[in-house]
């Protein structure tokens, strides 16, 4: 009977239509890593889901008979490590379609659940909402907010779902994609299933026997164990781009554990001309405006960021320090794809497509960003590093642990996680565990900043 249930929950997540219906959000190709568009079927007959499902059905009958002689901690550390022997089919798939695939299996529950509690080391406490630790997934991947439950359930310490834009749109014409992106279904769709999400947050607490103090920070968020970032986007064709973004506030920040607006994708004509100190300023003015005349409960409307590119000046940099700290801003991401080509991508036959470049060649650019930054706002304002961290063993927590001690206080996974899978996650909490104890830190606090704080003292 398991075995049944197995096979039509694999065959639901491999060969389900999709939703039909046209795009939303800050959609556009991805060079090496994302792209957007609507997900092709997979023919029942394709060799490859066939394989790809005896796959998982393998897997889940040598779990069912590895559980019985295995304590809890093992058992889910075995099945994290498994995951791996999914990779090289996920590899052989179609981008869109393995994209697909990755968030269809996290919305039907044949993901692993991370049943072991993160090293107390990565603890800490943001915008007074405590993160078990300070890895999260970066807005992309589940644009729809179809698998918010599953993704937290990997071990993450928050999920960022996203950008979403007040109305559908069409995506980008084809070939759009080089690893790894889809498209979103609208503000509407995706407010339904956080509501939804939200609900059984709400029932779970109140359902819940344990004592709590008005003045305690639980762990964890509106969706859930982990933090729920909503990623705000404009629509390609809209003329008022601030309206777009309040309508985001108006439709989702009841939902979210933070807002973000994104103003840096490059795939939207225009966009990134917002990154200007007075076009900045007149926009966050007016979502912040947005934020307060709702009416919140005594834990305030969300903390509000604002998600920038890597491509841009020293003048853009001090332009956006000056109108954050103004503002007070509650955070900075940094960054988004980069438009440029640095080596060796710059000599790939695909360097000439258009949209955002992903992955570890966005690592140094990032970087630099993102220190220049921490020292221009005097580390008073959070920052969440993203952009090139690996997902190679040895490597990936060690680039985390880089951008932490560079300025950023949370850091963003993307194109590591596609191409890594879910046993990344345990891999880069853990080599971060091992980072912070090898430098004589105690907590992620005493690590942000640390490459930084010379120039703060010879300034």
């Amino acid at each position: 009977m398991a075995t049944r249930v197995w096979r039509s929950s694999i065959r639901d997540a491999l060969f389900k239509k999709p939703k039909s219906g046209a795009a939303g959000g800050a959609v556009g190709p991805r060079l090496a890593s994302t792209g957007a568009g609507a997900a092709p079927k997979i023919p029942p007959s394709s060799k490859k889901g066939r394989l790809l499902s005896g796959t998982m059905i393998g897997l889940a009958i040598a779990g069912g008979a590895y559980v019985s002689t295995a304590d809890e901690a093992t058992f889910c550390g075995w099945l994290f490590k498994a995951t791996k022997f999914l990779n090289p089919f996920f590899a052989l798939l179609d981008a869109e379609v393995a994209h697909r695939l990755a968030v269809s299996a996290a919305s039907h529950g044949l993901v692993p659940i991370e049943k072991r509690p993160d090293p107390a080391i990565l603890a800490l406490e943001v915008w007074g909402r405590k993160f078990t630790n300070p890895v999260g997934l970066a807005a992309g991947f589940d644009k729809n907010a179809e698998a918010v439950e599953g993704l937290l359930g990997l071990g993450f310490g928050f999920v960022e779902i996203g950008s979403v834009t007040p109305i559908p749109q069409e995506g980008n014409p084809k070939p759009r994609i080089f690893r790894l992106r889809q498209e979103g279904e609208g503000i509407v769709v995706v407010a339904k299933r956080l509501g939804a999400q939200h609900g059984k947050r709400k029932m779970e607490e109140t359902s819940s026997s344990l004592p709590s103090s008005g003045d305690e920070v639980r762990p964890g968020g509106k969706a859930g164990p982990g933090i729920l970032g909503v990623n705000l986007g404009k629509n390609k064709t809209s003329e008022d781009a601030a309206a777009d973004y309040v309508q985001g506030v108006h439709t989702l920040s009841q939902y979210a554990d933070y807002l973000v607006i994104n103003i840096s994708s490059p795939n939207t004509p225009g966009l990134r001309k917002l990154q200007g100190r007075k076009q900045l300023k007149d926009l966050v003015k007016k979502v912040q405006a947005a934020c307060d005349e709702m009416q919140w409960a005594g834990e305030g409307p969300p903390p509000l960021l604002v998600k920038i590119a890597p491509d841009l000046s020293k003048q853009d940099l001090e332009d956006i320090a000056v109108v954050a700290l103004a503002l007070r801003l509650d955070g900075l991401i940094i960054s988004n794809t980069t438009v440029s080509r640095p080596d060796p991508v710059s000599r790939h036959p695909l360097a000439g497509e258009s949209g955002g470049l992903s992955g570890k060649p966005l690592f140094d650019l990032s970087m630099n960003i993102l220190k220049e930054l921490y020292i221009l706002t005097r580390g008073k304002i959070p920052l969440i590093g993203c952009g090139g961290v690996s997902s190679v063993t040895q490597h990936s927590g060690e680039d985390a642990y880089k951008k932490i001690r560079a300025g950023a206080t949370l850091v963003h996974l993307y194109t590591a996680f596609a191409y890594g899978g879910p046993a990344l996650i345990p891999q880069i909490k853990a080599e971060l565990a091992e980072c912070l104890e090898r430098d004589g830190f105690k907590s992620i606090q005493e690590a942000v900043g640390a490459d930084c704080r010379q120039t703060f003292h010879n300034s």
